[in-house]
């Protein structure tokens, strides 16, 4: 029997969404506001789920605040009320994208859960655009 379980975050964000090699017009084109060469932000809402069975010792799948303190040391200090772009190494080379993110997130709590539990990242850009990544 597998169960998932779930725990959300919010961060909050600048970037820019932009390809150097491309003029502004182009940017523009593409990325609309989000190629902003002064950036702009988003109040991001993150929900990281773990799939797995359940423990018979503890009940649990994943202790709830285990993944909290994952969740906060790996991605909310690490992005919050940063420029993604310009603070988060991730980002130097890669385009910060939702759907980038999402990855990097996923990426980067990974390592942390039992390798037999499924890991799911969804982060939302805006209530009505987001982002499913499971590897």
């Amino acid at each position: 029997m597998k169960v998932k379980v779930s725990r959300k975050a919010h961060f909050n964000a600048a970037h820019r969404l932009f390809r150097p090699e491309w003029d502004d017009a182009k940017n523009l084109a593409v990325f609309g506001k989000c190629s902003n060469p002064k950036y702009h932000g988003h109040n991001y809402d993150l929900v990281v789920s773990v799939t797995g069975a359940i423990d018979i010792t503890t009940g649990f799948v994943m202790d709830m605040k285990v993944l909290k303190d994952l969740i906060i040391s790996e991605i909310e200090d690490a992005f919050d009320h940063k420029n993604l772009n310009e603070e988060v190494p991730e980002f130097a080379e890669l385009n910060p994208t939702t759907e980038n993110i999402a990855v990097v997130i996923w990426q980067k709590l990974r390592p942390n859960i039992d390798p037999e539990h499924e890991l799911e990242v969804v982060l939302y850009e805006t209530p009505r655009n987001f982002v499913t990544y499971s590897g």
